[in-house]
């Protein structure tokens, strides 16, 4: 067609409005944008947070391991690897990355029967491992014989490192002791290195590339001897062995849409077992805190992502309105030329589809582009191009001739009409957040009502205050009639009569999702900071078996460090009766520190530490020892009848309860049985004295490394200078910065998507807001325009009319931000109890206050909003050309 109303006319319509309708493509593209690449780039950060997730694990909790302690063959354990494997569900078995199969005695004391041989008191478990001969070199010797002989000692070979820990080379002889089972005679033929010793064969425990020390004083070590299958087989008679078949997954085979599926399937995996086996896994484990994560970081993701939309929804409305405005003439004619509403609107849905579904598949092939797992948002951007494309169609319909407009907009009827609206509106939102309450975000399901609540609070809010706002304009505009000048006088004259409410909505809805953002996040940061706080209240935690006294000097001697205070943390101690009865409770862990010197240190590292005046101000020799205990455990000693005592290092101390606290730092917050004694109140006498177990080092700038060998010399020195006679350290000296964990806090699982929610939030509110104020500007340009016309030939100066158009907008865009930063500080008020955020602060409650940042933000933006505004007038006015308006008489929409 070439008529009027055909192909050819709309593109002539179309192009002679080209920049209403690019305004539109450009909204209805950053929706399909939007709606395609957020998903994608969601998926694709979830599938990347779950396998750092796992990753991070220690390699045996990614192991689903088999075990069974029926004799067999130990030749068929290789075998029965692929077997195993494949009885698996299928969504498991495609995990498996690595696989090993081990053959193991319980461990047995040995005899040496070589004059020369001096050592520890060992005890020895023999393995046979799948893939054990590949994974080390032989340093001395060789591995053992295949073709055993009859009569002649079990041939075994030894980790290098554990040898040296217990005095053991080749050629040494053995005997096995152990109640109920028939010695053996072992002999050392070789000694290995491992290749990597991080390749999981070596995992089993007991470890076999070192000694592990003994529980306590007078017991013995243990190690491991390594041989082959066939030489296990032959034992398996007169030895008890295990079996064992080892699977680890591999991170990088994760996909986050298989998750639940994954759950399920580790639940059936027990079921599926044969009589004679067991398994045991901790990758379910894993999985499930990844779930609860990823349930709260998608769910704010929707809440965000609602609240964009929503803005862009706004946006395309007043976009679509501001076209109908601007030809609201032709549209006139139009109709008074006999045509109904249904011919003008079709008229528009022609030339709206010649612009949307082109700016919607371009903004659909860009989101497509994206880097992601696919997410299946094709229909979602096929409903977006309906709706943009009925937006001006449907503005057209509802436009009316401007004189009837302001009749049906200022009597009675357009009043209750909204007064309706905006009721219906305030009551659907309290609606809504009683719902939310109730039901809750968090289960799974996304249901658009309750999603959609925060942008329903903010509109309902906005609402309030725009009906609010023109008062108080009002009565600083009747102040500044007193005063001489003319500019503050209109400018607030017009500011109090003409609200453009709808742009204005928009601006808050921006703002207000923006606020929410940055809250939000700062929240969550302020919460990872405390539960950094609570595993390392310094800059470091240095942690061991037990450490030489001078250790605290050589630390304070690194060069960096500021101050160094110890402490003695023992887990698992008893509490008993003062008159040395059994007290029949369970065992806590008692730490012991300074606690002066502690809130001090601590006050260095810039971390506030409370503590009761009863353990900052005990003293020695004044009766039991104040302590601070959990509740469960004071519940208990108050039902004890007589006072109790405490054995910390075989040492036992009378004790009162001081203080009750739900948690205490450096004590795990899962654990509700701890007790904490002032070391300063302790008996300071030198066979009373405590041996350290760990050290806070507070410092700037200190060597990491430095530290570490300065605490594993002072473990070395305690366990070499006769103190420690007859032991090997207990656990490696392992430094532990605050800075590390507060980092391993925010790694990996539902993190990246979370704070990518926030990030682009901020964003896109930003940037919707300022389009929004350009909306404000546009809104009310026309009629500006007239008034400066007349205004200029009566003498009116460019810079009293920049003050007069900053007079205007600077109440209505004021009250918007102010409106919107305080929506954006409720909803986080509103939303965090139902939003489970504190699985990305390590359990610890979020919480929610006032961020003065954002009102520096927020000015900012005010700032910049005015400077758009001041520059977008000015383009339109020249366009416009204002004398041109004053002598036409154009009427003022």
């Amino acid at each position: 067609m070439t008529g009027r109303g055909g192909g050819m006319g709309a593109l002539r319509r179309v192009w002679a409005f080209r920049g209403h309708y690019l305004l539109v493509a450009v909204l209805a593209m950053a929706v399909a944008l939007l709606v395609t690449s957020v998903p994608r780039i969601a998926n694709r950060l979830t599938d990347q947070g779950l396998r750092e997730q796992i990753a991070a694990q220690t390699p045996t909790s990614r192991d689903i391991t088999y075990t069974m302690a029926m004799p067999m063959r130990g030749q068929e354990g290789p075998e029965r690897l692929a077997v195993l494997r494949n009885q698996m569900p299928p969504e498991l078995s495609r995990l498996v990355g690595e696989e090993w199969f081990t053959a193991q005695t319980p461990p047995s004391v040995v005899a040496r029967l070589d004059p020369d041989s001096k050592g520890f008191w060992t005890e020895l478990a023999l393995r046979a491992s799948s893939g054990i001969e590949a994974a080390a070199t032989i340093v001395d010797g060789r591995w053992p014989d295949t073709n055993p002989v009859s009569g002649t000692p079990v041939e075994v070979a030894m980790a290098e490192s554990t040898a040296a820990e217990l005095g053991m080379r080749v050629g040494h002889r053995l005997r096995t002791d152990k109640a109920g089972v028939p010695s053996l005679d072992l002999r050392i033929v070789g000694l290995f290195r491992p290749i990597d010793p991080g390749n999981g064969v070596w995992d089993s425990l007991p470890p076999a590339l070192r000694a592990v020390p003994p529980p306590g004083d007078g017991q013995p070590h243990t190690a491991v001897v390594v041989t082959n299958f066939v030489r296990l087989e032959a034992l398996m008679n007169v030895l008890p062995t295990s079996f064992e078949w080892r699977y680890r997954v591999d991170p990088a085979r994760f996909d986050a849409t298989r998750t639940e599926t994954l759950v399920d399937a580790l639940a059936r995996l027990d079921r599926s077992l044969p009589g004679d086996l067991k398994v045991t896994q901790g990758v379910d484990r894993m999985l499930r805190e990844f779930l609860a994560a990823l349930v709260s970081a998608r769910t704010v993701l929707v809440i965000i992502s609602a609240g964009v939309l929503a803005t862009l929804a706004g946006l395309i409305g007043l976009s679509a309105g501001l076209i109908v405005r601007r030809r609201r003439e032709e549209f006139g004619l139009l109709r008074a030329r006999g045509g109904g509403w249904r011919s003008v609107a079709g008229r528009s849905l022609t030339e709206a589809l010649l612009v949307v579904p082109l700016a919607m598949a371009l903004g659909w092939a860009v989101g497509l582009a994206v880097p992601g797992r696919a997410s299946g948002t094709v229909w979602s951007v096929a409903l977006g191009a309906v709706l943009i494309t009925a937006a001006v169609p449907l503005a057209v319909g509802l436009s009316r001739p401007s004189h009837v407009q302001r009749r049906q907009t200022r009597g009675p009827a357009g009043l209750t009409r909204r007064l309706t609206t905006e009721i219906s509106v305030l009551v659907l939102a309290v609606l809504g957040t009683v719902l939310l309450y109730r039901r809750g975000l968090t289960s799974g399901a996304i249901d658009p009502l309750l999603v959609s609540v925060p942008v329903l609070l903010a509109v309902a809010v906005a609402l309030v205050v725009l009906r609010l706002y023109p008062w108080p304009v009002r009565l600083f505009g009747r102040l500044s009639a007193r005063g001489r000048g003319t500019v503050a006088f209109l400018g607030l004259a017009r500011a109090g009569r003409s609200v453009a409410s709808t742009p204005l909505v928009v601006v808050i809805l921006a703002v207000a999702t923006t606020g929410f953002c940055a809250i939000a996040r700062t929240s969550i940061e302020d919460g990872r900071d405390r539960a950094a706080d609570h595993v390392v209240p310094a800059s470091a935690l240095l942690t061991g078996d037990r450490f030489a006294p001078d250790t605290a000097g050589e630390l304070a001697a690194v060069p960096g460090v500021q101050a160094v205070t110890g402490l003695t943390s023992q887990p698992g101690q008893r509490i008993v009766r003062l008159d040395g009865g059994v007290s029949g409770l369970d065992e806590v862990h008692v730490l012991v520190l300074d606690p002066s010197a502690f809130r001090r240190l601590a006050a260095e590292a810039g971390i506030t530490v409370e503590l009761p005046a009863a353990l900052t101000g005990a003293v020695a020799g004044s009766g039991p020892v104040p302590a601070l205990v959990s509740p469960e455990v004071a519940a208990e000693l108050s039902e004890l009848s007589g006072p109790a005592a405490i054995a910390v290092q075989n040492r036992r101390y009378p004790f009162q309860v001081a203080a009750v606290e739900e948690t205490f730092p450096m004590i795990a917050r899962t654990s509700d049985r701890f007790l904490v004694l002032p070391a300063q109140a302790l008996p300071s006498t030198p066979d009373q004295q405590l041996v350290p177990t760990g050290f806070l080092v507070t410092g700037d700038g200190y060597d990491p490394a430095a530290l570490q060998q300065a605490g594993a010399a002072g473990q070395q020195r305690y366990y070499s200078s006769g103190l420690g006679t007859g032991r090997l350290p207990g656990r490696p000296a392992v430094l532990t910065e605050w800075s590390t964990v507060r980092a391993e806090l925010a790694a990996g699982g539902a993190n990246g998507l979370l704070f990518f929610g926030f990030g682009a939030g901020v964003v896109g509110g930003g940037v919707l807001g300022l389009l929004a104020v350009a909306f404000v500007v546009l809104a009310g340009a026309r009629a500006r325009g007239r008034v400066l016309s007349r205004l200029r030939t009566m003498g009116l100066s460019p810079g009293q009319w920049r003050g007069l158009l900053l007079m205007e907008l600077a109440p209505l865009l004021g009250v918007s931000l102010l409106t919107g930063a305080a929506v954006g500080t409720l909803l986080p008020l509103v939303l965090t109890p139902v939003l489970g955020l504190s699985t990305f602060t390590d359990g610890l409650p979020v919480r929610i206050g006032f961020e003065p940042s954002l009102l520096v933000g927020i000015g900012v933006f005010g700032v910049l909003a005015l400077l758009v505004a001041t520059v977008l007038e000015t383009m339109i006015n020249r366009r416009m050309r204002l004398g041109d308006v004053l002598r036409l008489g154009e009427e003022t929409p």
